[in-house]
């Protein structure tokens, strides 16, 4: 009875250490960024040494799975099946842009140092995947073909876009409703 005690104890504390490394990665990655976060600035923050971080996660690619997993499965995105109930093409991209730009203004300190330290890193990819399908979700119902569909969906692409999101409100010092108009002029359904 003792030694199984001792075993699931022992599992217990590793987890934890586990759970601590990926907590400091993530609060290192908002607040520095990945490029300037190393495994020493993580095993402290952890309180941990280097060797036991290595233990965990081998690579840095094993650990930034685990923290963006972790990140978004906390802070997940917009619903776009909500956003695919609205009928009307015009009306789905102006609630999508209002939730799109909370989701940006939410998640700022975090996307704005992985897009800047990370942008075509493997890890971000489920990040372009989403925006990519959330820009498909708002072409539906749209009778454009071609060229002009083509266009209709960069448009819209690029009026989600967190970059958008920040030079608007960061740059242009726009409210969140003056972002919104702005963007759902850029995307063209004005």
């Amino acid at each position: 009875m003792t030694r199984q005690y001792e075993l699931k104890r022992r599992a217990e504390r590793q987890d934890e250490t586990r759970q601590r490394i990926v907590d400091a990665t993530i609060a290192l990655h908002q607040s520095i960024g990945p490029a300037a976060t190393t495994i020493t600035d993580i095993a402290q923050r952890a309180g941990v040494g280097r060797v036991t971080v290595y233990r965990h996660f081998p690579d840095e690619a094993t650990l930034s799975r685990a923290c963006s997993g972790q990140y978004f499965t906390e802070h997940p995105f917009p619903e776009l099946t909500t956003w695919a109930q609205v009928a009307d093409p015009v009306e789905r991209t102006r609630a999508a842009l209002h939730e799109a730009y909370a989701y940006h203004a939410a998640n700022e300190a975090m996307l704005a140092n992985a897009l800047d330290d990370a942008r075509d890193h493997p890890v971000m990819a489920p990040f372009h995947a989403y925006w990519a399908a959330a820009a498909d979700t708002l072409m539906t119902g749209r009778r454009l073909r071609g060229r002009a569909r083509t266009l209709k969906r960069a448009r819209i692409a690029i009026a989600l876009s967190f970059d958008t999101w920040r030079a608007l409100t960061r740059e242009q010092q726009l409210d969140d409703r003056r972002a919104v108009e702005v963007a759902w002029l850029l995307a063209g359904d004005q």
